[in-house]
């Protein structure tokens, strides 16, 4: 599938993909697809910037290439590595033979042929379909050097590998990358981006996505869902809730049968929602009772939809 050719475009090729995004992404994304730079996506855990890359990726038929990042991350894990144990293999043949050459034998077993591709790399090679989707998930979680090793790629579309020399794509790959903010990432690569925040959306969207995500409950309980979860997003908690846990939770009524929400129901099920223990301990009992009849106060005086 081509690129979308206009900002509508872009919100069709997510509708698609069953994301509910706003114009503001969508230009984000229109722009970032037609000029071919990444796209630097930050905002909070669970509003969906993970899930961006691969929509585009499914939408547009082209290859998802994912490297999680997390602690400790490097070179050899993120770009490339060599095959020693091929390379020891070739050595062993060669020391063997009554006529090896030793500086050919340092440049065979030093070749693309004994090259482990890694993420990185294998999203400058071409690829069926196109050029692939390379989603840099949750750059925050690694080391601030490793950042470094990111800037040749994400402003010429290369690496430089030391034996061999510089690799190239002849096609950009589509570039997401996303963060959650637990650090600041260094200027020098969001120069490289474009950038977008993605926050918590309004009433009106959730309720779309809740849609779209769990067709089939009930009309009164989404409300329900929507409005309590914003209630809980206002409050003084160590971790909100996130739309995937929105979507779990509305998931998990569903299981459970559930057609309309009561303080019972609720607390049994917090744990969907809130994932630390002194937030269960600050909504649980009297709280989730008060909050939730505030809600039901508000759909009582709301307008129809």
């Amino acid at each position: 599938m081509t690129l979308p050719d206009s900002v509508d475009g872009v919100l069709e090729l997510l509708e698609a993909g069953d994301y509910v995004g706003d114009r503001a992404l969508a230009t984000a994304l229109f722009l970032a697809l037609r000029l071919g730079r990444p796209i630097f996506l930050e905002g909070e855990a669970g509003v969906g910037k993970t899930e961006v890359g691969k929509v585009l990726a499914g939408a547009l038929g082209r290859r998802l290439i994912r490297l999680q990042c997390y602690e400790g991350l490097d070179v050899s894990t993120a770009v490339y590595e060599w095959n020693y144990a091929r390379q020891m293999i070739e050595i062993r043949i060669a020391e063997a033979s009554e006529h090896a050459d030793r500086e050919q034998l340092e440049s065979d077993v030093f070749s693309k042929a004994f090259l482990i591709h890694r993420p990185l790399l294998e999203a400058l090679e071409p690829q069926p379909g196109g050029p692939p989707v390379l989603l840099i998930d949750e750059l925050d979680r690694a080391d601030a050097p490793f950042e470094a090793f990111l800037l040749e790629l994400l402003s010429d579309f290369q690496v430089t590998i030391p034996e061999i020399g510089t690799v190239r794509a002849e096609e950009p790959p589509l570039v997401v990358i996303t963060s959650n903010r637990t650090r600041e990432v260094h200027d020098a690569l969001k120069r490289r981006c474009f950038y977008h925040w993605i926050d918590y959306p309004d009433v009106e969207r959730e309720l779309a996505i809740l849609r779209v995500k769990v067709p089939g409950c009930e009309e009164r309980l989404t409300h329900q869902i929507v409005a309590f979860v914003h209630k809980l997003r206002d409050a003084d908690l160590f971790k909100v809730p996130g739309v995937a846990e929105s979507i779990d939770w509305t998931r998990a009524l569903m299981a459970l049968d559930t057609n309309v929400l009561d303080p019972e129901t609720v607390d049994n099920t917090l744990g969907v929602l809130l994932k630390y223990q002194d937030d269960l301990e600050r909504i649980r009992g009297e709280q989730t009772a008060r909050t939730l009849a505030a809600v039901d106060r508000e759909l009582a005086t709301a307008p129809p939809p």
